[in-house]
């Protein structure tokens, strides 16, 4: 029997830690990420990853908390994908992070794996969570819709991320950002397709790094700006990033006093399609962006 993947409670921070680091992957634990990634592909040299699968297995077999650490596995399309897998499933990671993402059949791929590797290792299945990186090749563009569909694999889908590092590197684009430091056009859209399409899917659109990670200010204002915009998280690369992710995607007081109001006025005001508040007009999709934001806060 199939069950649905957990939803991790909370996904403001997801920070990575190469994984033939004991040391750097210790200390991300040792953070108060949300989620922590470990690493197998990018920050892994080839001639590491097989001692790097030995030493992520290990450390989330020895962690109190495995719900928290999930793994970056390599692309679905390569042989390390399986290698990465068979290591990492028995000690019971609480997802799989999936990079190089290019469409739902890459999902059912990776679903299709994980099912077998779950009932060998006494793991309920559904269990392990997955989350995908879905703009890194320029074929992934084309697919970020394909996500909403009916397909297998389709329950374990619980976040969307996208990035700019690969997807340059695809389009053999020497620069990612203009004079002022903001993505040029391309990879706005990158980021906005991720968005839309994890919006479709009724699943966790997530913020890709910021490569600068000392600029602490910069790093909490570019969380804040994307939250609004309807981010749910971010990925970070140090530690020391984690702090500012966190507060930028909690609410506030002031945000959750006035969701708060905002659904009070239309409980007052039954059968209401526009109720006033604050001098404001407020319409149903206000209600309904309230009601969400107390939802994810665990307020009532």
């Amino acid at each position: 029997m199939t069950h649905p993947a957990p939803t991790p409670p909370r996904m403001r921070s997801w920070l990575f830690a190469p994984g033939d680091s004991a040391k750097k992957m210790g200390k991300a634990e040792g953070s108060a990420a949300d989620i922590v990634l470990l690493d197998l592909e990018d920050s892994v040299a080839p001639e590491n990853k097989a001692a790097a699968r030995a030493m992520v297995a290990e450390q989330i077999a020895a962690s109190p908390h495995r719900a928290r650490l999930w793994v970056r596995i390599n692309p679905i399309a390569g042989a390390d994908c399986i290698a990465d897998l068979a290591a990492v499933i028995p000690a019971g990671p609480g997802g799989i992070f999936l990079p190089k993402a290019e469409g739902a059949a890459d999902i059912t791929q990776l679903h299709h794996y994980l099912i077998a590797l779950e009932a060998a290792h006494g793991i309920p299945q559904g269990r392990t969570a997955v989350a995908a990186l879905v703009t890194e090749t320029a074929a992934a563009m084309f697919r970020t819709g394909d996500y909403a569909g009916d397909y297998p694999g389709r329950e374990r889908l619980v976040a969307m991320s996208w990035g700019a590092e690969d997807l340059s590197s695809a389009l053999g684009a020497r620069e990612q950002r203009g004079p002022d430091g903001e993505y040029s056009h391309t990879y706005e859209m990158a980021r906005s397709l991720c968005l839309i399409g994890a919006a479709a899917a009724g699943v966790a659109p997530i913020e890709t790094v910021q490569p600068e990670f000392r600029d602490l200010e910069a790093l909490a204002a570019r969380a804040r700006r994307v939250r609004a915009q309807g981010f749910r998280g971010m990925l970070a690369i140090h530690p020391a990033q984690v702090d500012p992710i966190n507060a930028a995607f909690t609410a506030s007081a002031e945000e959750l006093a006035h969701a708060r109001a905002v659904v009070q006025a239309f409980a007052d005001h039954p059968g209401a399609g526009v109720v006033a508040l604050g001098g404001a007009m407020l319409d149903r999709p206000h209600l309904m962006l309230a009601q969400r934001l107390l939802a994810e806060a665990g307020a009532e």
